[in-house]
């Protein structure tokens, strides 16, 4: 073999070392920007709340002070559909939007969510889960769960999963020592109710201007009903 075919083939895998290399970059950078749970704030058998940090410093103004009924008149606005890809997106367009919380998970979860917005730092979202027994409750657990995060004056709330079945058992059906694992959040499309405080920030991001539509709502569950606080909140 040539001297010149040495140094081709030498220079060949350079190349491929340093694409290798900058691929290997790419992925580790992509991978250590997804937010990651830093603590639990609550949990119990229905509710689990836990703050996230995110790594690309989004600048919140949290801590940020919400009642619990104000919390949970702006849950009660909130739909969404599951986002869908063409040619199913033009008969998904034609099917409402659901609400994301029923009136017994506004009661459970507003008074965590109100608390748990005073505890995490402009570096960090709120992550919730809310939940419930499966179709098969011994195998599976009904999941409601995504976060939410403020930058004055408006509250981002992004779905991870909408009453999606995961299972709960320890070891999956086939492999003792795998267990199932839990599936893939979706996407899904977020809307608020008043449309007008449905409005896009400085930064292309969907959110509800919540002081707004704050000061224009009764902020009770009825006519002079308050949020009542769930058993065991203190």
């Amino acid at each position: 073999m040539s001297s010149g075919n040495i140094q081709c083939e030498r220079r060949g895998d350079g190349v491929s070392l340093c694409v290798a290399l900058l691929v290997a970059v790419a992925m580790l950078g992509g991978c250590a920007r997804l937010p990651y749970t830093t603590k639990t704030l609550h949990q119990d058998r229905r509710v689990v709340i836990n703050a996230q940090e995110e790594l690309d410093r989004p600048g919140y103004t949290h801590p940020a002070t919400l009642s619990r009924s104000e919390v949970a008149a702006i849950l009660a606005g909130l739909s969404t559909r599951e986002q869908q890809r063409l040619p199913l997106r033009w008969f998904a367009e034609e099917v409402p939007p659901k609400a994301i919380f029923r009136a017994d998970e506004i009661e459970v979860l507003a008074p965590y969510l109100a608390e748990a917005l005073t505890k995490v730092g402009p570096d960090e979202r709120v992550h919730f889960e809310v939940i419930a027994p499966g179709l098969n409750p011994s195998m599976s657990k009904d999941s409601l769960g995504g976060w939410v995060a403020v930058r004055d004056p408006y509250l981002y709330l992004s779905l991870e999963y909408f009453h999606v079945q995961v299972p709960i058992r320890t070891t999956d059906l086939y492999d003792y020592n795998y267990p199932t694992p839990p599936p893939l959040a979706k996407d899904y499309l977020v809307y608020f109710e008043p449309g007008r405080f449905w409005v896009t920030d400085q930064k292309g991001r969907r959110g509800v201007n919540y002081r707004a539509f704050l000061q224009s709502a009764p902020t009770t569950n009825g006519p002079g009903r308050e949020l009542r606080t769930p058993a065991g909140t203190p």
